[in-house]
């Protein structure tokens, strides 16, 4: 009898996980879509909800927009493999495709360039001017800060940048005097409201750079024809369009042949200040 009872509770308990385990397999798994943190958290999540939803849709499965403090620790989080789409630009992407093997898709028709914003009546005309001055950047690794530090030497300014957390952050740590000049995207100037807009002037654009594209992990690979119907959908909604014309983004574009392949420069930049 006692061999019976046994048997039985272990039949039961067998019972109960294989349950489990049943219950577990039948829980979807969450697709986590990163997005470099080019601004604040708070205005990243209200940004990407409508893509959320589209992609939730036509995947069946949960979707959760995620990001990270900065575009180092972001990059960090891209090379582990925790994002099953990561949106950054095209020197991070470049670092997912030869480092991580993510899967290019698309990127933002609009021109992605890089600006050095000073207050409208700055005296600041050149680089030579920012020399012993407090300047701005997004962190170590963002290509416009990247790019704004080589814009800096070649003008014979070696001096380091001060990093914030966000495009919004730069233009007001400017505009109270805190710093000279502050490096942005020209997509987050256009996204400031028109009162900082107004007070601001250019010290210098740079030329076009492979902006905000699309990676797609490798292990979601099978899912990619899947994901590419989703955005195309997206891009032709009411949302997609709202989207595009309120963030001057002007749609999604294939990437040109090898246009990430020119943003190994930067690409190495990063890899090597991660090491």
């Amino acid at each position: 009898m006692k061999t019976f009872h046994a048997s039985r509770r272990y039949l039961l308990s067998l019972g109960l996980c294989l349950c489990s385990m049943v219950a577990l397999a039948q829980t979807p798994a969450v697709f986590h879509l990163g997005i470099a943190p080019h601004t604040s958290a708070r205005v990243i999540l209200e940004m990407y909800q409508p893509l959320r939803s589209q992609l939730e849709k036509a995947l069946g499965i949960p979707v959760e927009v995620v990001t990270a403090p900065d575009f180092t620790e972001f990059a960090k989080r891209m090379l582990h493999q925790e994002y099953d789409i990561a949106v950054t630009t095209g020197h991070q992407a470049r670092l997912a495709q030869t480092d991580a093997d993510y899967i290019p898709l698309i990127t933002y028709a609009a021109d992605f360039r890089a600006v050095a914003l000073v207050v409208g009546n700055s005296k600041v005309k050149t680089a030579k001017d920012l020399v012993g001055k407090p300047v701005l950047g997004l962190s170590p690794t963002s290509l416009v800060t990247l790019w704004g530090q080589h814009w800096m030497k070649q003008g014979g300014d070696s001096e380091a940048l001060r990093y914030v957390s966000a495009s919004d952050s730069v233009a007001r740590l400017v505009l109270s005097g805190e710093a000279a000049a502050g490096f942005m995207s020209l997509a987050n100037y256009q996204s400031l409201n028109r009162e900082l807009q107004a007070q601001m002037r250019f010290l210098v654009v740079s030329e076009p750079m492979a902006g905000r594209v699309y990676m797609l992990n490798k292990r979601q690979a099978a899912r990619k024809d899947a994901v590419d119907a989703a955005l195309s959908a997206f891009s032709a909604s009411a949302e997609g369009k709202a989207y595009f014309e309120k963030y001057k983004l002007d749609g999604y574009r294939k990437l040109k042949p090898k246009e990430l392949d020119l943003m190994e420069p930067y690409a190495k930049e990063v890899r090597n200040s991660l090491q």
